[in-house]
């Protein structure tokens, strides 16, 4: 089991940036791909980053060159760096693990990760 809980979610202006963190529990979690998505009102869930326990990364279109992935293994720490926040990047951010061990390969679809968080709130003023 993995147990997964984000932080550093908050209200910013148009143009700046946030941190967000997630804190994954269980003796195996870095072993497991990370991905990070969002949901805004009324839209699904969409997928915004991955980073496999190599450090291989990808990234949705949407926030390519404004996002930035990464994970420490040693403190089971996965983050989300926001840079150039927009209005559009309004969402509950969801911390994810993938549910195959030390798999390599990229996905965004939902129904591959196993371990979700409660999500934290990034709100983007205009």
């Amino acid at each position: 089991q993995v147990q997964l809980v984000e932080s550093g979610g908050g209200l910013v202006q148009a143009g700046g940036s946030l941190r967000l963190s997630c804190a994954a529990s269980g003796r195996t979690a870095s072993n497991y791909a990370m991905g990070w998505f969002r949901q805004a009102p009324g839209k699904e869930r969409e997928f915004v980053a991955r980073i496999t326990w190599g450090r291989s990364t990808w990234y949705a279109d949407s926030v390519k060159g404004r996002f930035t992935i990464s994970r420490d293994n040693a403190k089971n720490l996965v983050d989300l760096q926001m840079n150039s926040l927009k209005p559009e990047d309004t969402a509950v951010y969801y911390c994810a693990a993938d549910g195959r061990m030390f798999y390599t390969g990229s996905s965004s679809r939902i129904d591959e990760y196993a371990y979700w968080g409660q999500g934290t709130q990034v709100t983007v003023s205009s």
